[in-house]
C-alpha cells in the first residue's frame, strides 16, 4: 500500500515537469510559426519575390523554423526529463540540524543579528 502511495505521489511531479518542459514550448512555437511561413510562402506574390532578389524568403525561413521546431519535439520525445527525487523531502526529523537552516561556526553571527562586517560594538 505504501508503494501505491509513493507511485500516485510521484506522478503529478513528473507530469508538472513535463508540463514545463521548454523544449515543448519553444518547438511548438518554432513549428506553428514555421507552418504560417511555409503557408505563407505557397501565396508569395511576385513583387514580394522581386523585392528580395527572386528567393521566396517565406517559403526557405518557414521550411527551416518548420524543421528546427520538430527537432526540438523529436528531442524531447527522445530524451525526456526525469525526475529525481529530492532527498530532503523524505526527512522527518527537522529539529536536528542547525536553528533557521544555518550553520554553527565562528563566522555565524548573522544567526544572532551580531554581524555588522567589522569589530565589537559596545
Amino acid at each position: 500500500m505504501t508503494d501505491q502511495r509513493a507511485e500516485t505521489a510521484e506522478a503529478p511531479k513528473s507530469a508538472a515537469a513535463r508540463l514545463f518542459d521548454i523544449r515543448l514550448l519553444i518547438g511548438g512555437l518554432f513549428t506553428v510559426y514555421g507552418l504560417m511561413l511555409t503557408v505563407a510562402g505557397f501565396f508569395t506574390s511576385d513583387s514580394a519575390r522581386r523585392k528580395s532578389e527572386g528567393i521566396n524568403i517565406n517559403l526557405w525561413l518557414g521550411i527551416g523554423m518548420l524543421l528546427v521546431g520538430l527537432l526540438f519535439l523529436l528531442w524531447r520525445q527522445l530524451s525526456p526529463l526525469r525526475v529525481e527525487p529530492n532527498p530532503t523531502d523524505d526527512r522527518t526529523d527537522l529539529g536536528d540540524g542547525p536553528r533557521d537552516g544555518l550553520r554553527d561556526g565562528p563566522r555565524d553571527g548573522l544567526r544572532d543579528g551580531l554581524h555588522d562586517g567589522g569589530g565589537d560594538r559596545r
